[in-house]
């Protein structure tokens, strides 16, 4: 019997997948725990054999680099990182941090059973590509790997300059890039488009994590 680990702070979410795990046979829920830190711990006291873990946890705490942590010290256990949000570096971040397989929440149970039973036999399961994302009178799926940079470095930024110094290049390629992309999703201004992109949760920026340019 596989013994699973929950690390997910929503309580819709955890009790989706926890009723998915007691209607499967040959899995058995070990816990269900809201932040990412306490992994570790958890892990050291029971015997796991697969982490079911949330990108964004309880207290801010990443489960991503909770998941390198466990990959290091654990490497044995399986992990598969979950996610509703449609940031689109998280699928190579997982990659990184040596998550075992990536699955979309709003994926039907059978769709989770299926990567569940794929990532033990030894196989990695990750997306092709993240969510759509509805922009305004676009959508993610039209935006440029570039464009898609301006905006990440835009939602942690207090101005222009500070944008073009995390990713290395001049204030005025910010704002052609920036301009681009207001034409493209129709919104007037930075701080509407701002508005939508942290609403949609396309873009997902936390304290301790800067660009990578």
């Amino acid at each position: 019997m596989t013994r699973v680990l929950i690390v997910e702070d929503q309580k819709m979410a955890q009790e989706n997948m926890e009723a998915i795990i007691k209607s499967a046979e040959n899995y058995t829920l070990a816990g269900v725990i809201a932040n990412a830190a306490d992994t570790e711990l958890f892990c050291m006291r029971g015997s796991i054999d697969l982490i079911l873990m949330d990108v964004c946890t309880a207290r801010d705490e990443s489960g991503i680099e909770a998941c390198g942590i466990i990959k290091k010290k654990f490497p044995g256990i399986k992990v598969i990182i979950v996610t509703s949000m449609a940031e689109h570096t998280f699928i190579e971040k997982a990659k990184e941090a040596k998550a075992d397989s990536f699955w979309y929440k709003d994926a039907s149970r059978g769709e989770l059973l299926a990567v569940m039973d794929q990532t033990m036999a030894g196989e990695h399961i990750f997306p092709d590509k993240t969510p759509e994302v509805k922009l305004g009178l676009t959508t993610s799926y039209e935006l440029t790997q570039s464009e898609l940079d301006v905006l990440r470095a835009l939602m942690q930024s207090t101005s222009d300059e500070d944008a073009a110094k995390l990713l290395s290049c001049t204030k005025a390629n910010i704002r052609w890039h920036l301009g681009k992309i207001l034409e493209k999703t129709g919104y007037r201004t930075r701080m509407e488009l701002l508005i939508a992109v942290a609403q949609k949760n396309l873009i997902i920026v936390t304290p301790d994590k800067a660009l990578e340019a």
